[in-house]
């Protein structure tokens, strides 16, 4: 990769490359000493942080409380679950040794936290009155992804948040299931500016050990999906390897319903993806960790201490009005540098004031998305600001929505399927008959597969893609990462 300041390739020309630069030259992360680990900067982790306060403040509304697990899980605990061990075995770490002694058993590194939460959840629930348990983690987890990785979106340890609920009924537990794949849908929708397709998994791509995997699925700028965030409902499948009973108020004993779900930070990816252009990053306000830069606008080297001052006081005018405002009063960089370094971090809003705008009483805002320049009157900078930034905002997510339309397909037969996914990819809605071996030949002739199947079906469509027999679901097939 390039060293030269600044984005040197075109997003539309090598969107990986493009992808690559954003991520290390806005100081989002770094690579990590260690194949196939990313370190997470501290403009990166601000985001990251933005994102955690929303949704831990929207879990704990819902009556969610939070715990931690640890990250090692004896190899006996894991293997209890069998099916879901096995859909992990090639991903996990083992731990082995303890300084120089070798460990009885082997422990594995968190690649989930299921079987060592259920060991305990056997320990906790006893009664009905323990019911529902609502707890969520926010930890790590390890899978080993050596191969093809990518930051944020596919690294051997990833940062995110893993609800697991265990509730009395079936009913209880598919509210719960919806109520958080709802939260999901708003949250990345209003405060990421993304769209998402909701619905579920099919057979062959649900969660390991679930009863059913619901899921969001997002579209990116070069046709490929995004698995934005997934809720399960897990039914008994666990309750009944872990012995998670409680008894009800009928004196009879009775295996729990459970639920997991979880997003990571591969929403942040999402929205480089989705929302960056060639000059780098562009963060929707909402999550963005400065959502203006105030720059005073020195001429000739010569630093203007009125300026300074003033440039101090309205950030700080800015900050006391609920905005996140930073004032970059450096000197040892010009303001056109200035300028494109904050553009390349994706800052929403830039507010400019010089030597005329201290005598006009007036500020300058650059808006990052199309460039344009607003004059204000100082006393008015904070409404304005606000109102910028809600209405690039609303601007993100429109742009975001067009894309998701014009990369959206109809596909009636499997030659056009075919010519969809080589010309523009995207997500191609087309009918399936419900056969899994349609379902994998389709994955293995093409390398797309099914990314969700929404909830309500769409009755126009009468055959399967592949095989021509009656389709009894409406799926939306595409390549992903």
């Amino acid at each position: 990769m390039s060293k030269e300041i600044g984005i040197t390739v075109k997003k539309a020309e090598d969107f990986s490359e493009w992808y690559n630069q954003v991520v290390l030259k806005a100081e989002l992360a770094d690579y990590a000493s260690a194949k196939g680990f990313m370190v997470l900067r501290p403009y990166g982790y601000q985001i990251w942080e933005i994102i955690q306060s929303v949704l831990d403040c929207e879990f704990k509304k819902l009556g969610h409380r939070n715990a931690y697990f640890p990250a090692l899980i004896p190899e006996s605990i894991l293997k209890r679950e069998a099916e879901h061990f096995k859909g992990f075995v090639p991903e996990v770490f083992w731990v082995t040794e303890a300084g120089d002694n070798r460990l009885g058993e082997r422990l594995a590194v968190r690649p989930t936290s299921e079987t060592i939460a259920y060991s305990s959840y056997s320990k906790w629930i006893r009664s009905w009155r323990d019911l529902p348990l609502l707890l969520n983690f926010w930890n790590s987890v390890m899978r080993a992804e050596i191969k093809s990785t990518k930051p944020f979106l596919r690294t051997s340890e990833f940062l995110w948040q893993e609800g697991h609920t265990a509730h009395a009924t079936k009913e209880e537990a598919d509210e719960e299931t919806m109520k958080i794949l709802n939260l999901y849908k708003w949250f990345i929708e209003e405060y990421l500016a993304i769209p998402v397709l909701a619905g579920c998994k099919t057979e062959r791509e649900k969660f390991v050990g679930a009863l059913y995997t619901t899921t969001l699925e997002a579209i990116m700028p070069d046709g490929k999906a995004l698995q934005m965030g997934t809720s399960h409902n897990l039914g008994q499948n666990f309750s009944k390897v872990f012995e998670i009973k409680y008894l009800g108020q009928d004196k009879q004993e009775h295996y729990v319903w459970q639920t997991s779900w979880g997003v990571s930070w591969r929403l942040i990816g999402a929205v480089i993806m989705v929302h960056g252009d060639d000059k780098g990053l562009i963060l929707p306000p909402k999550i963005a960790p400065i959502q203006v830069v105030v720059i005073p606008i020195f001429y000739k080297d010569k630093p203007n201490e009125k300026l300074a001052s003033k440039a101090k006081e309205i950030t700080t005018t800015l900050q006391q009005n609920g905005i996140r405002a930073f004032c970059d009063d450096r000197e040892e960089y010009t303001p056109g540098w200035k300028f494109n370094d904050w553009e390349l971090k994706g800052v929403p809003l830039r507010l400019e004031i010089g030597p005329r705008d201290l005598e006009k009483h007036t500020v300058t805002f650059a808006l990052r998305d199309t460039g344009k320049r607003v004059e204000v009157d100082e006393s008015s900078a904070a409404e304005r600001a606000k109102a910028l930034l809600e209405e690039l905002q609303k601007r993100l997510k429109a742009r975001a929505e067009s894309m998701l339309k014009e990369l959206s397909s109809t596909a009636d037969s499997y030659d056009e399927f075919k010519r969809i996914l080589s010309t523009k990819g995207g997500f191609i809605k087309a009918g399936w008959c419900g056969d899994q071996a349609c379902e994998a030949s389709i994955k293995e002739d093409t390398g797309a597969d099914i990314r969700v199947v929404p909830f309500e079906g769409d009755p126009s469509i009468q055959r399967c893609v592949y095989c021509g027999k009656e389709a009894k679901i409406t799926a939306y097939f595409a390549r992903a990462y």
